[in-house]
């Protein structure tokens, strides 16, 4: 749980001040070290020391069904961006996930964030729906992009 503080700040400047995310909630610390106790993985990258992003996964939904289908979320610091950690993070889950025996990789991206789309594009992912104003945040609805990579 060491790296819990600084997780719970990464989250909760993209629940503030972006739309990443659809949550408008502050995460507590609780809430950050039971997401991480609860997920099948979650990676860190960090430089000089300090955690510059996180990554992490879990099933897709409940259900025997899904046992196959993941889905992940991926927060960086933005100064950090750009310099190939959340490519090093995504590629290290998603290779957890394959050792996990998952088939799939799910990425539910708001269309409102200009960087998530050409990410997980880059990344191999391929849009395989859209949810029109499927999340609201500051007065305004938002689209939900799925991306699905076969892993």
């Amino acid at each position: 749980m060491t790296d819990a503080p600084a997780i719970q700040k990464l989250w909760n400047l993209a629940i503030l001040e972006t739309l990443i995310t659809f949550n408008s909630v502050p995460k507590t610390r609780l809430e950050v070290e039971t997401a991480i106790e609860s997920a099948k993985c979650m990676l860190v990258a960090e430089e000089a020391g300090q955690v510059i992003g996180y990554a992490s996964f879990d099933q897709f939904r409940a259900g025997v069904g899904y046992a196959h289908t993941a889905e992940h979320s991926i927060m960086m610091d933005p100064d950090a961006r750009g310099r190939g950690a959340g490519r090093f993070l995504m590629t290290q889950i998603e290779d957890e996930a394959r050792t996990q025996g998952f088939h799939s990789m799910i990425a539910g991206v708001s269309r409102s964030n200009p960087m998530g789309e050409p990410f997980h594009a880059a990344m191999g992912y391929q849009t395989v729906g859209v949810i029109p104003q499927a999340g609201r945040k500051h007065d305004q609805w938002h689209d939900l992009v799925l991306m699905q990579k076969i892993l």
